[in-house]
């Protein structure tokens, strides 16, 4: 039997079928194009236009008070930056690499005398257990990164396209 008789006899048999075989596929997820980080709530929003999609309980730099001065200080850095790449092989599971360091934060730096480092990721939590542990006990342990459970960071992953701002600050405002 062929592909459209068979629908059409289902459709009469079987109400609303043939309602919801007319809208077409199924919507796509919505993209978020900005993340904010609230580091005093510990907490990450995505947002897709200006909308809060959804939110998700962060670990932060073992340090995480101020924004991120040097190389090793163990703070996260606050400010407006964007999601500028992709690692599927990281050793924390899935990462989204953030555009520090900026122009701004590299004179800074320079100033001082020091690096003002780098790789700073939103990854997973990987496969080592002490991560986990940290984690799940609501500590701060990454080096400046922002750390959420693997299923989280995949949601993620799925959610934000290349070149979306993620934006991280101390403030107790909501997301």
């Amino acid at each position: 039997m062929r592909l459209a008789a068979m629908c059409a006899m289902l459709a009469a048999l079987i109400p609303g079928v043939a309602a919801a075989a007319d809208e077409g596929p199924a919507p796509k997820a919505e993209l978020a194009d900005r993340l904010v980080v609230i580091k005093s709530q510990r907490k990450l929003y995505l947002h897709s236009e200006g909308r809060v999609l959804k939110s998700y309980k962060v670990a932060l730099g073992s340090n995480p008070v101020g924004h991120k001065a040097r190389e090793g200080d163990g703070r996260t850095p606050e400010g407006v930056y964007v999601l500028d790449g992709r690692n599927a092989e990281s050793r924390f599971h899935l990462s989204l690499r953030v555009s520090y360091p900026s122009a701004a934060d590299v004179e800074r730096a320079k100033a001082r005398g020091v690096s003002p480092g780098g790789d700073i990721m939103v990854h997973g939590i990987g496969g080592e257990a002490r991560h986990l542990a940290a984690h799940r006990k609501g500590r701060d342990w990454t080096q400046g990164c922002i750390a959420l459970t693997n299923a989280e960071i995949a949601e993620i992953w799925a959610l934000t396209a290349e070149g979306a701002v993620i934006e991280a600050k101390l403030d107790t405002g909501r997301g």
